[in-house]
């Protein structure tokens, strides 16, 4: 029971991370998406690319947009739905912004910066953390900026 109170603990704890982790992003990335007029807000999984998609949909591939259906919690009533969906998302033609909900156990907010250079077969993972729900791309940014003077 005590080990089942201690891990409850540690990923409610998680929950209420702020992005700490912003400080391992690379300089040259950080200024480029913290250069606001460069990005485009998506509101649709059908605009980001599938490699992109990849990074952040659940175990079965899939991740629902928002306003849509899908499994919030770790009580299953319906196997077809995903277990995560998108809130927003955002590009400038290179890097991809993803900001999607986990259902689960703990339901939890993610974010996640992508690299698809013109051309490639991968997307190139810059950065990922979980924490607290963001309204849209600025309020992201003006966390990031605030965390990085901490």
């Amino acid at each position: 029971m005590k080990q089942l109170a201690f891990l409850l603990f540690a990923v409610l704890a998680g929950q209420n991370a702020s992005l700490a982790d912003v400080k391992e992003l690379r300089p040259e990335d950080r200024r480029i998406l913290q250069d606001k007029s460069r990005f485009q807000e998506i509101h649709s999984t059908t605009n980001l690319p599938a490699q992109v998609v990849s990074l952040c949909a659940d175990e079965n591939g899939r991740i629902a947009d928002p306003g849509k259906k899908w499994e919030v919690s770790d009580f299953i009533t319906d196997d077809t739905l995903p277990r995560r969906r998108l809130i927003w998302a955002a590009t400038d033609g290179e890097y991809y912004v993803v900001h999607y909900e986990s259902g689960g156990f703990v339901h939890s907010y993610h974010v996640l910066a992508a690299r698809l250079k013109r051309g490639e077969a991968k997307a190139e993972l810059v950065w990922r953390n979980a924490g607290k729900r963001f309204k849209d791309y600025s309020a992201l940014l003006t966390a990031i900026e605030q965390n990085s003077h901490e």
